[in-house]
C-alpha cells in the first residue's frame, strides 16, 4: 500500500521547492516510485519484463552518489556506489533530480551536455522509459503533479 503521509510529504515539498534542498529527499521519491511499482499493475508488469538494470547517480557538484536497480520484478535504490551498474548518469545536482523527477528533458540534457551517460546505452533508454512510465502512473494517480 502506497504510504499517503509520503504522498502528502512529497506534494508539500515539491510545491515549495524544498525537494531540491537535500540530495538525500530523492530518496523519498525513490520510496514512492518503489511502493507504486509494487502496487500498479502496469509497472508490475514492466519491472516483471525488464532484465535488471543497475543505475548509478553521481552529482558533480555534490559528494553524493547513489544507485537504482529496477528489473527481474524487483525495485531497489541505495546510497553510495554500485560496482555493478550498467551505467552511470552524471550531471549537477538541479538537472540529474529535474530528470528524474521529469522536469528536465533527458534527451535535452544529454544533448546539451549537461547529462554525461558513461556505460549501456541501451539500458539506459530502458531505465528512462520506465522512470516516465512510473512519473505518468504517479501524476494519473494524483500522487505526483
Amino acid at each position: 500500500m502506497v504510504d499517503e503521509n509520503l504522498v502528502k510529504e512529497l506534494k508539500e515539498m515539491k510545491e515549495s521547492g524544498t525537494i531540491a534542498d537535500d540530495p538525500k529527499n530523492m530518496f523519498k521519491l525513490m520510496e514512492l516510485i518503489k511502493q507504486t511499482s509494487i502496487e500498479h499493475e502496469d509497472l508490475i508488469d514492466e519491472l516483471d519484463n525488464l532484465d535488471e538494470i543497475t543505475a548509478q547517480m553521481k552529482l558533480t557538484d555534490r559528494d553524493f552518489k547513489w544507485w537504482i536497480k529496477l528489473g527481474n520484478g524487483k525495485f531497489e535504490y541505495g546510497e553510495g556506489e554500485n560496482e555493478n551498474a550498467s551505467f552511470s548518469m552524471l550531471a549537477d545536482w538541479n538537472t540529474l533530480s529535474g530528470v528524474l523527477t521529469g522536469q528536465v528533458d533527458g534527451t535535452a540534457a544529454y544533448m546539451a551536455g549537461s547529462l554525461k551517460i558513461e556505460g549501456n546505452v541501451q539500458d539506459t533508454m530502458a531505465f528512462g522509459d520506465y522512470f516516465q512510465l512510473a512519473m505518468e502512473i504517479m501524476a494519473e494517480l494524483g500522487y505526483w503533479k
